[in-house]
């Protein structure tokens, strides 16, 4: 069975969290596919993940590019693995995969200051109990660390 990690935004965005996530499962040795729902964030994200930090940069492709299975961290549309992911993150509201078990590791980033982020975050908590997947809920304190919840 997969872990999934339902992460609640609440003091610091997307941008400010994701990459640091990201930076863990590389450190793990994992692959990382984010699945985004418009290209608008797809383009985003790629530029974001080169430029968050001076000192260092994520190496990331999307699955626009010719050679998108060798990206250790693939930025998707679909909902297909190219890269063979261990770790899936779900940004923006996008449907949980098919197959949960497919991944080690499952993350659903939400706003929490996004009333139908927060609703759409709940069905998914939902369909993964229902599916019998062992889920943690997280929420950030004042100060953005991590705390777990349920």
């Amino acid at each position: 069975m997969a872990e999934v990690l339902f992460y609640h935004l609440q003091h610091q965005p997307l941008e400010a969290v994701l990459p640091t996530l990201l930076q863990k499962t590389l450190e793990r040795g994992w692959r990382a596919v984010v699945q985004v729902t418009t290209e608008e964030r797809m383009s985003a994200l790629d530029d974001h993940l080169w430029t968050f930090a001076d000192e260092s940069f994520l190496p990331h492709g999307t699955d626009r590019e010719a050679h998108a299975a060798d990206q250790p961290i693939l930025i998707t549309l679909s909902g297909d693995n190219p890269n063979g992911a261990s770790i899936r993150f779900l940004v923006e509201g996008a449907d949980l995969p098919g197959d949960i078990a497919a991944y080690e590791r499952l993350a659903v980033l939400f706003d929490g200051n996004d009333i139908q982020a927060l609703a759409f975050a709940r069905d998914q908590w939902r369909a993964v109990k229902e599916g019998g997947h062992d889920a943690t809920y997280w929420q950030q304190d004042e100060r953005g660390r991590w705390q777990r919840k349920a």
